[in-house]
């Protein structure tokens, strides 16, 4: 697909909410308008995007707006066959996000997107994958805080460490040892979505828990178990942990990576998530507590009447966020402790500049249209991943552009 065979580079789906809204925002300071990158955005309301395109200044003035409902096949086609990508921002993606998919798909279209719902995932997998192959299409999920540092990160971990010891590691805990951020209230109106799914269907509850659920059929086990549940003491970090609410995704996410890039790190490879709360009794008691507020949380969005409290008074709601002083003082500090086959301990670190869900997740995707859009990538077509769909390309514009570093620490 040459991009002069397509009117844009990218296109920009939902970016009248929050999150799009700053996408836009970081494309047009970041590429400008029709340079580099021809991009457009687009929604369904033309007042607001007006409006939008209006509350970025000046330099959006040639920014072309595009108007579509999310439901609507004709436009959607339409949309994909006038783009190189689609970057969207609109979810629930297992209420909003199908059709889209199924237009990039056939229109030969790459995409990209913030999914954390590992059931709609697996369900664009067993309806497109194979069509994405043949038609080039690279169907791009989970490419904002979830779960691109911890996909990229093991790809960059197992490639350091290849340089360094001329092996890989055949484990990786990646733990939180700090963050700060608003939370997102799209994630959690997702988060809600799923809780409601795998409510009213068991088959849910089986994609969600099952850690090789989105490994293409017929590599769906390994060694991996659960993700972790409670607290615990991590023997190679040496400190207590407890667990970490995005860890269901993103390690399904680093296991189809590693399925689909051909098992380079070898059949018994092991990755797991936690969140790292410290050494000592002080450690033990963060852990304890921070698991047991997890277990509530958990417990209340199980029930009806509960999960509806918590929506109503409790979670952010969609399209609302963090101002402008917390995105820009919000961070992220993940460390991932390897080990190799002889014992050899391996251990980095990945930082972001802004607040997770928000100020780093915008520049994220941003940056992973662009490079679906701009650079010559080995990976073909088919439901893939960041890291086995544009790894190398995508880690350098990270760090170059997007205030991510990954290093290694010993």
């Amino acid at each position: 697909m040459e991009s002069e065979a397509r009117e844009f580079d990218i296109i920009v789906w939902g970016a009248t909410g929050f999150t799009g809204a700053l996408v836009a925002e970081y494309l047009l300071s970041r590429y400008g308008v029709n340079g580099e990158i021809r991009w457009a955005i687009a929604a369904r309301s033309r007042s607001r995007l007006d409006a939008l395109r209006e509350s970025l200044g000046e330099a959006a003035s040639g920014l072309e707006a595009l108007v579509a409902d999310s439901f609507d096949e004709d436009a959607l086609n339409a949309i994909a066959a006038r783009t190189r990508v689609v970057l969207t921002t609109v979810g629930p993606y297992a209420r909003f996000g199908s059709p889209l998919v199924a237009a990039c798909v056939e229109n030969g279209t790459h995409y990209c997107d913030l999914a954390g719902e590992a059931q709609w995932i697996r369900r664009m997998i067993d309806r497109h994958h194979d069509r994405a192959k043949e038609t080039g299409a690279r169907i791009v999920h989970c490419c904002g805080f979830d779960s691109v540092p911890m996909d990229i990160g093991a790809w960059f971990l197992q490639q350091s460490a290849m340089q360094r010891h001329g092996a890989y590691c055949e484990s990786i805990v990646m733990l939180v040892k700090a963050m700060r951020g608003g939370a997102s209230g799209g994630t959690m109106a997702s988060m809600m979505n799923v809780v409601r799914e795998s409510r009213e269907d068991r088959a849910v509850a089986r994609v969600l828990v099952h850690p090789y659920s989105l490994n293409p059929e017929g590599e769906r086990q390994g060694p991996d178990g659960r993700d972790q549940q409670g607290m615990a003491k991590d023997p190679i970090a040496d400190c207590w942990t407890a667990p970490f609410i995005m860890a269901g995704i993103n390690t399904k996410v680093v296991r189809r990576s590693h399925a689909l890039l051909g098992f380079p790190w070898g059949r018994d490879f092991r990755y797991r998530e936690a969140t790292m709360t410290g050494r000592g009794a002080g450690g033990w008691f963060r852990a304890l507590t921070l698991s047991g507020g997890l277990g509530l949380f958990v417990l209340l969005a199980t029930f009806a009447p509960t999960r509806s409290l918590l929506e109503r008074f409790v979670l952010p709601k969609p399209g609302s966020g963090p101002n402008a002083e917390q995105r820009k003082n919000g961070f992220f500090d993940l460390r991932q402790f390897a080990q190799l086959a002889d014992g050899t301990l391996f251990t980095t670190r990945i930082t972001g500049d802004r607040d997770p869900g928000y100020g780093s997740t915008s520049k994220m995707l941003g940056e992973c249209a662009v490079c679906l859009a701009l650079d010559d990538l080995d990976s073909g077509g088919g439901v893939t991943t960041p890291a086995a769909a544009m790894a190398a390309p995508l880690l350098k514009r990270l760090e170059a552009n997007a205030g991510l570093k990954f290093e290694v620490l010993d």
